[in-house]
C-alpha cells in the first residue's frame, strides 16, 4: 500500500491529489490544510468524481491534523503564499520559509522515512531548506530524499511553445516532435531551456527567441491572467514525479531540483528517480554553460535570505 501526503490543499495542491488519484499512482492520497473544512471539502469533491472515473484510490482530507499523514512513502508540501500578479517567485522567500519549516516539523514526526517533494516557492531555495531543516530535525538521507519540482512545469512550457510558435515560413513542430528539458533555477530570470539542436533548425531565429522567452516568464503570462499562480500542469507534474518515485520502470531522467553536493545548493538537475529518491544525477555538457553557472548563483544568492536554519 503506497500513501502520498499533499500539505496545502489549494489549487496546485488539490490538482495534484485529483491526478494522482485518477491515474491510480498510489492506493491513498492525504490532503492537509490549515482552512476548516477545506481540505475535507476537496477530498470529498475528488471521490465524488471517482465515482464516474472508476478509480479505487482513497482520498481523505483533514485540517490542521498530521497524524492522518503517519507512515507516509512521499510528502508533497505545496503550503504558502502564492505569488500575485507582478510578483517574483524570490519575493515570497520571508512568509514561505516559516510555512515550509512549519510543516516539515510536523510530517517528520510521523514520516521520518518519507520522500519529499517540494512545490513551495521560490522552489529552488525553499528546497534548500529542507534539505537542511531536515538534517536538522535528525534525518540523514535529507540530500536524496528531497527533491523540488519546478523543472517539469518549466520543461511541458517549453515543449508547449514549441508546438505552438512558429512563423509561416518554418515548419510547426508537432506536439510528438517537441523536445528538450528545463534545468537550473525556477525563476523567470535563471531557468535554463535545452533543446535538441534539430527543433531550432525548425524554427525560424525569431521564432526561437520568442519560444525560449515564453518558457522562461511562463509563470508569469499565466499569473497575469489568472490572477494567481497556475495550477493545471503542476499539478500533472507533481503526479509524474511521484509515478516517478513510487512505480519507476522506466528509470527516465527528468529535470528535478536536487541537493548538490559540489554547490551546496538546490538546483534544477537531470536525475533519476525510484523508490530511494535521487538514484542519480546527470552532470551533463550544459552545467558548464555561463549561463547556468550565472543561474546557480543566482539562486545561492537568494538562499542567503533565509538566514540561519
Amino acid at each position: 500500500m503506497s500513501k502520498v501526503s499533499i500539505i496545502g490543499a489549494g489549487n496546485v495542491g488539490a490538482t495534484a491529489a485529483q491526478f494522482i488519484a485518477m491515474k491510480e499512482v498510489a492506493d491513498e492520497v492525504i490532503l492537509v490544510d490549515v482552512k476548516e473544512g477545506f481540505a475535507e471539502g476537496k477530498a470529498i469533491d475528488t471521490m465524488q468524481s471517482l465515482f464516474l472515473l472508476g478509480s479505487k484510490v482513497a482520498v481523505k482530507g483533514y485540517t490542521k491534523n498530521y497524524e492522518p499523514t503517519k507512515d507516509s512513502d512521499i510528502i508533497v508540501i505545496t503550503s504558502g503564499v502564492p505569488r500575485k500578479p507582478g510578483m517574483t517567485r524570490e519575493e515570497l522567500v520571508g512568509v514561505n520559509s516559516g510555512i515550509v519549516k512549519s510543516v516539515l516539523a510536523e510530517t517528520y514526526k510521523y514520516s521520518p522515512n518519507a520522500i519529499y517533494v517540494i512545490v513551495s516557492n521560490p522552489m529552488d531555495t525553499m528546497t534548500y531548506l529542507s534539505v537542511k531543516y531536515l538534517e536538522k530535525l535528525g534525518k540523514k538521507d535529507a540530500k536524496t530524499k528531497v527533491i523540488g519540482m519546478g523543472g517539469l512545469v518549466d520543461t511541458a512550457r517549453f515543449l508547449y511553445y514549441q508546438s505552438t510558435i512558429a512563423s509561416q515560413e518554418a515548419d510547426l513542430v508537432d506536439r510528438e516532435e517537441a523536445d528538450g528539458f528545463v534545468i537550473g533555477g525556477h525563476g523567470d530570470t535563471t531557468m535554463i531551456p535545452v533543446a535538441t539542436p534539430e527543433i531550432y533548425r525548425k524554427v525560424a531565429m525569431m521564432d526561437a527567441a520568442i519560444i525560449l522567452d515564453h518558457t522562461k516568464r511562463g509563470g508569469a503570462i499565466l499569473t497575469q491572467m489568472l490572477g494567481t499562480s497556475a495550477w493545471q500542469c503542476a499539478g500533472a507534474a507533481i503526479s509524474r514525479v511521484v509515478e516517478d518515485i513510487l512505480g519507476n520502470f522506466t528509470f527516465a531522467e527528468t529535470p528535478q531540483s536536487v541537493y548538490r553536493e559540489e554547490y551546496d545548493a538546490c538546483i534544477g538537475s537531470m536525475v533519476t528517480l525510484s523508490r530511494e529518491g535521487v538514484l542519480d544525477i546527470d552532470a551533463g555538457e550544459w552545467e558548464k554553460r555561463d549561463d547556468f553557472k550565472k543561474s546557480l548563483e543566482a539562486v545561492k544568492t537568494v538562499n542567503k535570505e533565509l538566514g540561519e536554519i
